[in-house]
């Protein structure tokens, strides 16, 4: 089955990605548009420079994009943007792929699996670690009980501050916030797979801008962020943007889960080779392409499903969905109140 699908706005980092994978698929059809792409502070290329370097047409508009009827759109604009985007794409009956955060504000995370659920299309966040075959691993050996009781996680979340490539992560308006929102959502997601989407009962965070002084970014630039669920468990999430910039590699994701019979660590993005060149360090990664998992999951869900009716759930609705996205988003916005008023937030 032939597919139509569009990029709405190359602003985040992973549209290359993405748009790279789609682009070598068979019975795939790709649009772009990137229209505020020209007035990006960014040194690397957007807009239409972006899209003919990346093999894909290119319209200048998203009436253009939108108009040309595509089954589904990945929205990969700046966080503030995804709930525009997200509702002119149900608008058009096409599946969704959003990128995370959600949104920026709760409300706006409701609205979009509003009007997704009464359009009838699918509304999936993108949360790619979901897919790596070590979380996979883990997840079966909890829900098989070999772990135990499950009572604390401990996740790490640390990279690179993304400010040279995409200056409007550290744009408090247009992300959200900083660390907190970008680095957070990762490790509530996988602990949302684990738990089956039990939700967050408080949460409790400590952010500061010691890191990165230099860049003169206002948001946070390290935080702490302490989880309770409903069901007692206990998670702590460190999500500082500590990586250093002449690292080799962006940085990593670790989760850290102890029940009553034993304790487990995966480190998905560990797998590579490494050594020195005349440039210093080099990292090469050689696991799975966890991107092309995750687009591939979504795609198999678009053409199970078929065209959207509106009012009635399409027939797969592809993990992790627009409900995780909405109680990951719950538990930002819960870490950067508690982070200004210097106290535990109950939800």
């Amino acid at each position: 089955m032939s597919l139509k699908v569009a990029i709405a706005s190359f602003a985040h980092t992973h549209a290359a990605s993405y748009v790279s994978l789609l682009a070598s698929l068979p019975e795939v059809s790709v649009l772009a548009a990137d229209p505020d792409g020209a007035s990006a502070p960014d040194a690397g290329p957007r807009g239409a420079a972006f899209a003919a370097s990346a093999g894909v047409d290119y319209v200048d508009s998203y009436d253009e994009l939108f108009g040309w009827g595509p089954d589904a759109v990945v929205v990969t604009s700046e966080n503030a943007l995804h709930r525009s985007l997200v509702e002119r794409a149900a608008a058009v009956g096409a599946h969704v792929l959003c990128e995370k955060p959600l949104a920026t504000e709760v409300a706006d995370g409701e609205a979009m699996l509003a009007a997704c659920e009464a359009a009838g299309v699918i509304l999936m966040t993108a949360y790619p670690v979901r897919f790596a075959p070590s979380y996979g691993r883990l997840k079966a050996s909890v829900e098989a009980g070999r772990l135990g009781e499950v009572f604390a996680v401990l996740g790490t979340n640390n990279g690179k501050i993304p400010y040279a490539q995409r200056q409007w992560f550290t744009d408090a308006k247009l992300a959200g916030g900083g660390a907190l929102v970008d680095h957070t959502v990762h490790c509530a997601d996988l602990i949302d797979g684990l738990t089956g989407g039990v939700e967050a009962a408080r949460v409790h965070a400590v952010a500061n801008h010691v890191l990165h002084q230099d860049k003169g970014v206002a948001v946070e630039t390290g935080g702490l962020v302490t989880i309770t669920y409903r069901n007692g468990l206990l998670a702590t999430i460190d999500c500082s943007w500590s990586v250093p910039d002449n690292a080799p590699t962006w940085g990593g994701v670790t989760l850290q889960v102890t029940g009553t019979n034993g304790s487990v660590e995966i480190a998905p993005f560990q797998t590579h080779v490494g050594g020195t060149d005349s440039s210093g360090e080099v990292y090469l990664g050689v696991g799975d392409n966890l991107d092309a998992m995750m687009l591939a999951e979504f795609l198999s869900a678009v053409r199970a499903s078929g065209p959207a009716v509106p009012g009635q759930p399409p027939a797969v609705i592809p993990q992790p969905d627009g409900a995780v996205g909405l109680r990951t988003l719950r538990i930002v916005d819960a870490a950067r109140r508690s982070a200004t008023t210097g106290q535990p937030i109950n939800l």
